[in-house]
């Protein structure tokens, strides 16, 4: 269940999980959130998706970019290396980011290869395994990753991933990349958000038995 008023990418990251990396609720507050999709089709071209937002919902960037790939993994590590391209291009470098892709490899591949940089030697928990034909755009990706100060990713369904869409029919959706470039800073509300300390858990691991408000009395807000 989403939780009420927040915005559409925020409210996916909080309800999906993050392969690899626990899911703490603190962990939750990212100051942007991207979506990503790759499309690959044998008898036309595919296309590459991206959708990003502050955490507080205002429109960053909408991409539906025609592309033409060998196969689905390359669309899908293609269409991230771009869109975090997009992100490090409008967005301050001491950011937190929430990344949102439907290929289980793919967002396991960036949680192990976030978990390696804070191991003593490196090396990530888990083997990496990346794919044939995509190794120029996991080292694109590896270099944003390093350019941000903390970033995670989450596993969605392909049916509620909103760049979906914009990868799968470019030809429909091409009136999204005419949009005016934005270069934001995230909203941040300290009154509205819980503090590392408090750690109240989001809507969807909270405990439906008991009150959704905090100790005092008073009512969460989003």
């Amino acid at each position: 269940m989403a939780a009420y008023r927040r915005p559409a990418l925020r409210n996916l990251f909080d309800e999906s999980p993050t392969p690899h990396i626990a899911h703490p609720p603190h962990t939750h507050c990212r100051d942007f959130y991207i979506a990503t999709d790759g499309s690959y089709r044998l008898d036309r071209d595919g296309g590459l998706g991206v959708v990003i937002e502050t955490r507080d919902g205002e429109c960053v960037a909408r991409l539906s970019v025609p592309d033409s790939v060998p196969n689905n993994n390359v669309a899908e590590y293609r269409a991230l290396h771009l869109g975090l391209d997009v992100l490090a291009a409008r967005s301050p470098r001491n950011v937190r980011v929430g990344v949102l892709v439907d290929h289980d490899g793919l967002a396991a591949n960036i949680n192990r290869a976030i978990l390696a940089t804070r191991g003593p030697n490196t090396r990530p928990p888990h083997p990496v395994t990346i794919p044939n034909g995509t190794g120029h755009h996991w080292r694109g990706i590896r270099a944003r990753i390093a350019g941000f100060d903390e970033l995670r990713a989450a596993q969605i369904d392909s049916g509620e991933n909103p760049a979906h869409s914009l990868a799968n029919a470019p030809d429909q959706y091409a009136h999204v990349n005419r949009e005016p470039d934005r270069c934001v800073r995230p909203y941040i509300d300290d009154a509205s958000e819980p503090s590392l300390g408090e750690q109240y858990p989001p809507p969807s691991r909270a405990n439906r038995n008991r009150s959704s408000s905090p100790p005092g009395g008073e009512q969460a807000s989003d």
